[in-house]
């Protein structure tokens, strides 16, 4: 019998809110195991096999096609692989885990307002410093492709494994690419988002692998799930 695998975050909110999102359309999410099992179920839809993974890991798995549907944040999808996006399909954005992926640089720069003055920067700080303009981030993917599409080259990027808004205060980094919903903890450390400076606007969505090993059996099990949560239109894009 075909069967297909749906991976859904393995704890906090995340995991809370996505079994009430699929509860509402009547498909109720089992883990058996309990909370450190990583197998569960999908009562509702025959053949539906659940994993529960972290975020990061449910977008890699989506790209290489190891995994056929999965709730993860769109900001994951477009970080862990180049060609992520189009590895899969946005089936259906489903209303949480919103935030953006931003430029902010600190308050005192107060000629630095968009993008362009940025590049002008990024061009004077090793004259003026000796040194390359340092961006401290964990989207380092997204952080290179947007600054290559705005041309700007002459800087050198702070892998972020801690708190990236505290970076430029520690004088670890001059400016930063973070993910913030409100702004207020950029706002608490005295940086500002650039006035074209959102990268990327992202929430949890369901999402449907294009390279997955697709039949016509396992397909019609992904499109019975992609109905009942109201995304049925997706199953056209795989």
């Amino acid at each position: 019998m075909s069967s297909i695998t749906l991976a859904v975050p393995s704890k906090g909110r995340l995991e809370e809110v996505t079994r009430e999102t699929f509860a509402r359309a009547g498909l109720t999410i089992t883990r058996p195991g309990g909370a450190r099992s990583y197998l569960g179920a999908l009562e509702g839809v025959d053949g539906v096999t659940v994993r529960f993974y972290p975020a990061g890991e449910i977008a890699r798995e989506l790209i290489r096609g190891a995994i056929d549907i999965g709730v993860t944040g769109i900001d994951l999808i477009h970080e862990t692989a180049e060609h992520g996006p189009e590895s899969v399909v946005i089936a259906k954005p489903l209303g949480f885990g919103n935030a953006d992926v931003v430029v902010a640089v600190p308050d005192p720069w107060i000629d630095v307002t968009q993008m362009h003055d940025l590049s002008d920067v990024a061009s004077d700080f090793r004259a003026r410093h000796g040194r390359w303009l340092r961006i401290a981030t964990k989207y380092v993917n997204v952080t290179r492709r947007h600054f290559a599409a705005h041309g700007i080259a002459e800087y050198r990027i702070v892998e972020s494994l801690g708190a990236t808004e505290a970076a430029p205060a520690a004088g670890v980094a001059d400016i930063i690419v973070d993910i913030t919903s409100s702004g207020s903890t950029l706002a608490a450390n005295q940086l500002r988002i650039l006035e074209d400076g959102v990268i990327l606007k992202s929430e949890a969505a369901l999402i449907v692998s294009k390279t997955a090993d697709w039949d016509a059996q396992r397909l019609a099990l992904v499109g019975q799930v992609l109905t009942r949560l109201g995304a049925e239109g997706a199953l056209a894009q795989i």
